[in-house]
């Protein structure tokens, strides 16, 4: 089985941690690695801006000072707890002798016929970008994401979050799903969870977690598309569907007074 992975650069879990994990069992052939620049970030907060409104931003980026000066710190020691535990249970590649091509995004030219000369079985794409259909239908068997949140319910990005927020603790995990054409929508081939703490954990710490607590049923997974076993799971169609945006300083604040 042959594996290639897209992560952002700055994402120490990402480019690290399921580097690791693929090595260990599959061919882990390239990582497509981005390195955004600035305009790209201001091109997000354009489109936070016309989604949500002045008000609606500034909710965002005073969550976003509070979350900074609150938990960033005390999260960044568990990142680096789980790969630490991650080596040591799947060991690590020397990272030199892994092709890898630096982007500033997924859907560049020169990404995509990277992708290609690799010949990969799959991709898995740990990015904020919204892959086109030219690179994510590259591989035989799919590209795929560990998507924050369970779909259809909570797509787009911190589905966990607004799981908790909503009290809807029961859709607070991790869809495994392979990339079509939409946002989120794309066949499902898993739910994953685990025994989170919403007042303890952030939604930062639990969204990784559901990801690295759940290697091995993921690669288990993975096994059973690539030998033909693996059919996406029935998704009612009766079952609500929306899109979330960035997390929010007010409905923290109102759940975190609701929960005393």
């Amino acid at each position: 089985m042959k594996t290639l992975l897209i992560c952002h650069k700055d994402s120490l879990l990402s480019y690290r941690g399921i580097a690791c994990w693929l090595n260990a069992f599959s061919d882990l052939a390239g990582i497509v690695v981005i390195e955004e620049k600035k305009h790209k970030k201001m091109d997000r907060i354009k489109k936070e801006m016309k989604r949500s409104g002045l008000g609606g931003l500034i909710d965002v980026f005073l969550f976003r000072f509070y979350y900074k000066f609150t938990r960033q710190r005390a999260d960044h020691r568990i990142e680096q707890s789980i790969l630490d535990q991650v080596k040591k249970a799947y060991g690590e590649p020397d990272f030199d002798k892994i092709d890898q091509i630096t982007v500033q995004t997924p859907n560049a030219r020169a990404a995509e016929e990277f992708i290609k000369g690799k010949q990969p079985d799959f991709v898995i794409a740990r990015c904020k970008f919204l892959l086109k259909e030219r690179v994510f239908s590259i591989p035989e068997f799919g590209t795929y994401v560990f998507h924050p949140g369970i779909c259809p319910e909570y797509r787009n990005a911190h589905g966990c979050f607004w799981a908790i927020m909503n009290k809807d603790y029961e859709n607070v995990g991790m869809t495994m799903l392979k990339i079509d054409k939409g946002v989120d929508t794309g066949p499902i081939f898993g739910y994953f969870s685990y025994d989170y703490d919403p007042v303890k954990e952030s939604h930062v710490t639990i969204q990784s977690r559901v990801v690295f607590d759940n290697l091995e049923g993921i690669k288990d997974k993975f096994t059973e598309i690539y030998n033909g076993t693996a059919q996406p799971l029935v998704v009612d169609k009766n079952r609500r569907s929306n899109i979330w945006g960035q997390p929010r300083l007010t409905n923290f604040l109102r759940w975190k007074w609701q929960k005393k």
